[in-house]
């Protein structure tokens, strides 16, 4: 897929699968907004720098997601430096592990916070904008396979996830009449510093060595190998393109080979 004058902001995109879906979109012709944490500007620039390296347009813009006005506020930074809005990749998302039991009430405004107002965020800015400039629109989201199957140990990650599937249902029903589309990516098994996170952690819950949760979750993708952020990003791509044209409300598993449905 090419496309021409057309404007991507990416939400967490200074590493992981976020970086990946920022490339990406540059190389099939977006302009994009790498939009992460102020702490994590170097890495943001970075990505930007690739992107131009490559002949692409990219800026790199500060925000916190989980704070609306950021969210809007990146919104039209992009559009102001950018030259136009086409489409929004709420990328942005933390991982929690915890069992059940031991849920606090900061772990949940937390992991909400940032997985899930985030994205109602994103769709609330993206369509205005939308709206504003008289065109329709690509509103794109970070769902999980804990969006599809709850997993023990990741509870509150995993009622977060599945959030995300049902606000992108909702919104893809309300925002049809106005051209705009509404999906949402499902990744699995990533090879980035989220899963490191998980794998530390369970092995605090059940005394495996550092390695052996991820490695057991590998194993049991039938593709055979652990997932790349490019193997994401180009699921991101479909739904950014004209080929997801008629596509709307749905959330596509990439994962290898781990859930069915």
């Amino acid at each position: 897929m090419t496309v021409q004058n057309k404007v991507a902001l990416v939400t967490g995109a200074g590493q992981g699968i976020g970086r990946g879906i920022a490339l990406r979109l540059a190389r099939d012709g977006f302009s994009v907004a790498v939009a992460d944490l102020q702490s994590q500007k170097e890495k943001g620039e970075a990505v930007v720098a690739e992107i131009e390296a490559s002949g692409g347009t990219a800026v790199f813009i500060a925000a916190d997601v989980g704070q609306r006005a950021d969210v809007v506020g990146a919104v039209e930074t992009a559009t102001q430096q950018l030259g136009g809005f086409d489409v929004i990749v709420n990328n942005a998302g933390i991982a929690q592990v915890r069992p059940v039991m031991e849920i606090t009430e900061e772990d949940l405004e937390q992991v909400f916070r940032i997985n899930l107002n985030s994205v109602i965020w994103g769709i609330q800015a993206a369509a205005a904008k939308f709206e504003e400039l008289q065109h329709g629109g690509r509103i794109i989201s970070a769902a999980s396979i804990a969006a599809v199957k709850g997993f023990p140990i990741l509870g509150a990650y995993s009622a977060s996830k599945f959030a995300v599937r049902g606000i992108t249902q909702a919104a893809a029903q309300e925002l049809a009449p106005k051209g705009i589309t509404v999906n949402a990516y499902a990744p699995g098994i990533v090879g980035t510093g989220m899963w490191d996170l998980i794998d530390r952690e369970l092995g605090k819950i059940n005394g495996k060595p550092a390695g052996q949760n991820l490695r057991d979750n590998v194993e049991a993708i039938a593709l055979g190998r652990i997932e790349t952020p490019d193997d994401v990003a180009k699921v991101v791509s479909f739904f950014a393109g004209a080929d997801s044209d008629y596509v709307t409300g749905q959330t596509l598993i990439v994962d290898g080979g781990i859930l069915y449905s």
